[in-house]
């Protein structure tokens, strides 16, 4: 299914690839992704997000402003940026994000450490890596079974409903 299929007025967690290709140049996704936000910003949606992964989608803006300002090669580009403090000093967008999301019409929610513990629970159970299965795990705290993600990962995990950006085709 994809974003369009959200019913109105239900609550969908956003990930951090939807708010990255929102923010990014991705001239397949973007459009998909614009379209979910405003959807949150005009209350059509209820929005939610965690701190986790506003804090993932800081660091891969880092890293896209990283390449595109220093002309880094994206291989080893977060060993680079340390290995270069000077220049990450110079990086901004990543900042100004963090600051926006919750504009985009979307609620942050903290991370505690039981949902760390049970985030320990649900990756074993159902083969998510760590960041993932926080996200479900945040989700179930919070009753919500929608999820706005391009990752088919969560695919696996039952009582979710994933809805992927539709990519904009040729014509």
């Amino acid at each position: 299914m994809t974003f369009e299929d959200i019913p109105p007025r239900a609550s969908v967690f956003i990930d951090a690839n939807t708010l990255v290709y929102h923010i990014g140049p991705d001239p397949e996704f973007r459009p998909a992704c614009q379209g979910l936000l405003e959807r949150c910003a005009r209350q059509e949606l209820a929005g939610f997000t965690s701190a986790h992964v506003v804090s993932n989608v800081a660091h891969r803006v880092m890293t896209l402003e990283a390449i595109d300002r220093f002309g880094w090669p994206a291989a080893g580009i977060g060993r680079r940026l340390l290995r270069h403090p000077d220049n990450l000093r110079q990086l901004t967008r990543f900042r100004q994000i963090v600051e926006d999301i919750p504009g985009f019409g979307i609620q942050v929610l903290p991370i505690t450490m039981p949902l760390v513990s049970a985030a320990a629970a649900i990756s074993q159970q159902h083969g998510l890596l760590s960041g993932d299965a926080l996200v479900v795990a945040v989700m179930r705290e919070h009753g919500i079974v929608n999820l706005a993600s391009h990752d088919a990962d969560f695919d696996r995990v039952p009582g979710l409903t994933r809805y992927a950006p539709a990519p904009i085709t040729g014509g």
